[in-house]
C-alpha cells in the first residue's frame, strides 16, 4: 500500500497541473492506494475557498475519487493522532502532520512532493519524493 498527499492525489485526478510521469506510474501500478481521511476534509475546505475547481460538487468528486480510483481513506485514529502531536514542528499545517503520522503508524510508503517532508526523519524509510 502506498499513501499519497492530498496534492499528489489531487493532480494525479484532475489535469490541470500532471505530476510527472514517474510517478503516475508508480501510482497507477502499486497494488493498494491509500489517502489519510484528513485530505478529504483538505479538499472539501480548499475547493469551498475557491483554491481549486472541481468538474463535480464536491461530495460527488470526493466519492468518484474514492471509490472510482479505489483510493483508500484511512481513519486517524489515537495513535496517529498523538504522533502528529509530537511530531517535530518543521511543518506548521496540522493536516499534512497527521498524513506523516498516517505513514509512520501504518509503516506505509508515502508519496510527497512537499519539500518540507523530507526533514522528517521519522520519514526516512517511507518518503518517496
Amino acid at each position: 500500500m502506498i499513501l499519497i498527499d492530498t496534492h499528489i492525489w489531487i493532480r494525479w485526478l484532475l489535469p490541470n497541473d500532471p505530476l510527472p510521469l514517474s510517478l503516475i506510474d508508480l501510482i497507477e501500478t502499486t497494488d493498494s492506494l491509500a489517502v489519510s481521511s484528513i485530505s478529504c476534509w483538505e479538499i472539501v475546505m480548499l475547493e469551498r475557498f475557491n483554491r481549486i475547481e472541481l468538474p463535480l460538487p464536491v461530495d460527488e468528486w470526493l466519492q468518484e475519487a474514492l471509490n472510482g480510483s479505489e483510493v483508500n481513506a484511512l481513519s486517524i485514529n489515537e495513535n496517529i493522532a498523538m504522533l502528529a502531536g509530537q511530531l517535530p514542528y518543521h511543518h506548521k499545517d496540522p493536516a499534512d502532520r497527521l498524513i506523516i503520522a498516517t505513514a509512520i503508524i501504518n509503516k506505509i510508503k508515502l508519496i510527497s512532493l512537499d519539500s518540507s517532508f523530507k526533514l522528517y526523519q521519522e520519514l526516512n524509510d517511507y518518503l518517496i519524493l
